[in-house]
């Protein structure tokens, strides 16, 4: 099968050019001034729209058990979701239990997403203990292609590793190429505010951000900075929200280390306002990190301009208000943490970043889709539109405007993050391996599309920090 896209306008992270693009058989095979188009082939006038390499979204949490119940989108609703928000790509985080054999974990979620997705999808997995077995699994795992771990500074009790697992769990990402990745908040310093407050009666989502405060997310950044140095490897930090972390990340790449910042949407365009003005309704919103104030957001896009932040991913991870969030009726302590987002970054990002010119579209192109696919090694078969690449595109129009509502989201959850967010840009095609899976926010692919992404270990010597 050929596809042809014509009159469009390409925008990578380095280059902006007018070409037309042929694929074949899902791969990109001719970019070109001009293609002229054979019988049989499928043709798209992109005229007056911007292609860019499909949006990759590196942080999600779909079908996954958490605090007593389980996020109200698995991978047939997420992928979907995130197709006709015009993504391409996702990383889902497998999470086993303490106990558990990773092998297992990993089974279980190549077992959620295999024929229920669709996009393509890879997997980053959890380690919530160290000891002897945990790291005799961990070559298996990244030659499968799970190339990245994640360690919890969070969740007491859970999911929180102290320092010397997590030193151990470096140790083995240098010795067999791979990328651990934070939850940066000081766990102890949570788990103490949150006992203090309910203590004292202060039971109302507020006080989910007052114990969440910036300072434990910015001793968490610098405490792991220190100690990835320490072993002289790289570290990925996740959902950063607040200038404290961000200046421990500074500090850390100006020492010339190498670092990555992830940022996501809440981050960008909500707001701690939301806890104060809606009753338990801003359980909605009960997320960790929580929301920071207005000058945060501020920062934050500041710190993407100037490269500080490398990725937005979204850190999708919802539960209904309904019988999920409602749980925290008596203690904000009891709330599901984690809110939707998967099918809005694309637009968002574009709406409040490009549109008002707080990035460019080459940074967009960058953040959403290059960065990811180069840091988790995926590129350049993904993140990139070049020859032999994957036929994995975002086709934008800059003038189409919109409104985000529950009412149209493809989501399952019950309610919208960002409900009556007006849109300036919005991702009208979504093409997967030369399939057209989504146009003007209709799903048009099947859920047995999506196929699982091998990825490649983790080389420091292809980043200076």
């Amino acid at each position: 099968m050929s596809l042809v896209i014509k009159n469009g306008t390409i925008f990578t992270a380095s280059d902006t050019f007018k070409a037309d693009i042929r694929a074949v058989n899902g791969i990109i095979t001719e970019i070109a001034d001009k293609i002229n188009a054979e019988p049989g082939d499928e043709v798209i006038d992109a005229a007056g729209l911007e292609i860019y390499p499909g949006a990759i979204d590196v942080h999600t949490h779909l079908d996954m058990p958490f605090m007593g119940t389980v996020t109200a989108d698995d991978f047939a609703s997420g992928t979907t979701a995130a197709a006709c928000g015009g993504t391409t790509s996702l990383l889902d985080f497998a999470i086993p239990s303490k106990g558990q054999p990773l092998k297992e974990a990993a089974a279980i979620w190549h077992k959620k997403a295999e024929g229920r997705s669709a996009i393509d999808y890879g997997f980053h997995i959890a380690i919530v203990e160290y000891n002897e077995r945990v790291a005799s699994e961990i070559p298996a795992l990244i030659e499968d292609g799970i190339t990245s771990f994640k360690c919890f500074f969070a969740y007491k009790g859970s999911l929180m590793v102290n320092d010397g697992e997590f030193i151990e769990a470096l140790n083995l990402a240098k010795k067999h190429g791979a990328l651990v990745s934070i939850h940066a908040e000081n766990g102890e310093m949570l788990s103490y505010l949150a006992n203090k407050f309910v203590s004292e009666g202060k039971t109302a989502p507020e006080y989910h951000e007052a114990s969440h405060p910036a300072i434990a997310e910015g001793e968490a950044v610098h405490r792991g900075a220190v100690l990835a140095k320490m072993a002289g490897v790289p570290l990925y930090i996740v959902h950063m929200s607040c200038k404290e972390a961000l200046d421990e990340i500074k500090a850390a790449l100006c020492s010339r280390q190498l670092i990555f910042a992830e940022t996501c949407p809440q981050y960008l365009v909500l707001s701690n306002k939301l806890y104060h003005a809606n009753g338990f309704e801003a359980a909605k919103w009960v997320m960790s990190p929580p929301l920071r104030d207005g000058e945060n957001n501020d920062i934050i896009w500041d710190a993407i301009r100037d490269g500080f932040v490398k990725v937005i991913a979204t850190d999708h991870c919802s539960f209904n208000f309904k019988g999920q969030k409602e749980t925290g009726l008596s203690s904000f302590a009891k709330i599901p943490n984690g809110g939707p987002g998967i099918g809005d970054r694309v637009n968002l990002v574009y709406s409040y970043g490009v549109a008002k010119n707080k990035i460019s579209k080459n940074k967009f192109a960058e953040v959403v889709s290059a960065n990811p696919a180069k840091i988790f090694g995926m590129y350049p078969r993904k993140g990139s539109v070049a020859i032999g690449a994957d036929a994995d595109l975002t086709i934008i129009d800059p003038l189409k405007k919109g409104e985000i509502s529950v009412k149209t989201s493809h989501h399952k959850v019950d309610y919208n993050s960002y409900e009556g967010f007006a849109l300036e840009g919005m991702a009208v095609m979504t093409i997967s391996r030369g399939r057209l899976i989504a146009k003007d926010n209709k799903f048009l692919g099947t859920l047995d599309h999506g196929k699982y992404i091998k990825r490649k270990k983790f080389d420091p010597a292809e980043w200076s920090a």
